[in-house]
């Protein structure tokens, strides 16, 4: 029988000396706060795999934190950056125009969920986007009140990090935080206080109780602007709620003539099978924020809404220097262009199929496997320390992930209990490749 190729090689230990060298450098000449999960310096990367600058070769399931949806220096997005380099680099948007701007926001425009018109406007990172949103939401509506989730991740500047639901290491000793921000639970079926039922859906029917309530205790219906929330958690642990939430969440938000904002900066961009979550519920909601997989590692992000709302600030209210930065739009449209020339939704698809099937194997053979959950190819690995009390394994984690990256692997946690290990590998990631990935992860979870 034929040997399957093995695409990790490992050349020295983990960190190798070239790399410890650089670590050394990053320790004095930057601050703690910027300190790196993996010790690896890279070198060069390529779809699916990185080397780094000791000639070891990784399997990267981190996709850069979500960002890498159609792989390393995809062919596409590098040829379009070459051209825009030759051409120029800068004039911002709103002086002097350029016709990539225009481009990418009709081909999003035409793929916003539920169909009817939209416009775009774009900024350069997922937090900007969202803070944008929430200014769009507040003048759109006359409104201050936001209402966010428990288990949330917008962001870390002012309002993006009062939205975000993690004290560490998002928001202790960040205060006073943005005001007018309230707190609802998001439907976890998991962790269900109750028992998640498949069949009644429980779990979700008790989170919707409990956000009707919020408007009795917490806020007034009239003076919500908006809610935002991400349609699969992302930083919160890959958690799906579910199928009846978000259309009970935009019968919810209609009811009150309160805004939906639908955070699309990690579930975007093909991850859950669809090329936007929202898809999977069949919702249109008002505003959307994107970024991330949107320009393929160039610093891009935007929001998309209807044009009634999106039209709610006056000249120059919202804006920036670097806004839509012709390098991102460039990027941008050749993503879409890669989109449309492979079957990139398919692939993710099929490689959360795969993922879920070699995970759930994995959980017959470790009891600290506590849930393997996922939509599309946005899958992840909870792990426990017994299954009966569900006790957030957060130390072995740690340790899996650590081993993991020891011996080839690449991989990011989630949760906020620290206790998840998700997958964020490109979209066109072999499925030989993942395979060798999780026999490594396995091995590294077996041993305790």
């Amino acid at each position: 029988m034929a040997t399957a190729k093995r695409h990790i090689e490992l050349k020295t230990t983990i960190p190798g000396p070239k790399s410890q060298a650089v670590l050394d450098r990053i320790a004095k000449a930057t601050p703690r706060a910027v300190s790196t999960w993996t010790p690896v310096v890279v070198d060069e990367a390529q779809g699916s795999l990185l080397r780094d600058i000791d000639g070891n070769t990784f399997i990267d399931l981190t996709g850069g934190v979500g960002v890498l949806n159609v792989g390393h220096r995809h062919e596409l997005v590098t040829a379009a950056l070459h051209r825009q380099v030759d051409r120029f680099l800068h004039t911002d948007f709103t002086m002097v125009p350029y016709e990539s701007y225009v481009s990418l926001a009709e081909r999003l425009n035409a793929r916003f969920p539920g169909g009817g018109p939209a416009t775009s406007v774009f900024f350069n990172s997922g937090a900007e986007a969202v803070e944008n949103a929430v200014k769009i939401a507040r003048l759109a509506t006359g409104r201050k009140g936001i209402i966010a989730f428990e288990g949330a991740f917008h962001g870390r500047t002012l309002m993006a990090m009062t939205l975000t639901s993690k004290t560490h290491p998002y928001k202790a000793g960040m205060g006073p935080y943005a005001p007018e921000v309230y707190r609802v639970p998001f439907p976890y079926p998991y962790r269900c206080e109750l028992g998640f039922d498949e069949r009644d859906h429980v779990c979700g029917t008790v989170c919707y109780e409990r956000i009707e309530k919020a408007l009795l205790v917490q806020v007034a219906p009239e003076d919500v602007a908006a809610v935002i929330v991400e349609p699969v958690q992302g930083e919160g642990g890959f958690v799906v709620p579910p199928p009846t939430f978000l259309p009970w969440l935009r019968a919810f938000t209609e009811k009150h003539n309160i805004l939906l904002i639908v955070d699309e900066v990690q579930t975007g961009f093909g991850r859950t099978g669809k090329f936007f979550a929202t898809e999977h519920s069949g919702i249109r909601p008002d505003l959307m924020t994107i970024a991330k997989s949107v320009a393929d590692g160039i610093p891009l992000s935007g929001v998309i809404g209807r044009p009634e709302i999106m039209d709610a600030p006056g000249d120059s209210q919202i804006g920036g220097t670097f806004v839509g930065n012709p390098l991102g739009t460039a990027a941008g449209n050749a993503v879409l262009d890669a989109f449309e020339a492979e079957d990139l939704l398919g692939m993710a698809v099929r490689q959360g199929e795969f993922l879920q099937g070699r995970l759930r194997r994995m959980a017959e053979k470790s009891p600290h496997v506590g849930n393997v959950r996922g939509l599309g190819a946005m899958v992840a690995l909870e792990l426990v320390t017994d299954r009966a009390t569900k006790k957030p394994a957060a130390d072995l984690t740690d340790r899996v992930l650590h081993r993991a990256m020891e011996r080839g692997v690449l991989m990011l946690k989630a949760g906020i209990y620290g206790n998840v290990a998700r997958f964020l590998a490109p979209l066109n990631t072999p499925l030989e490749l993942l395979d060798e990935a999780c026999d490594t992860l396995e091995a590294c979870l077996l041993e305790g």
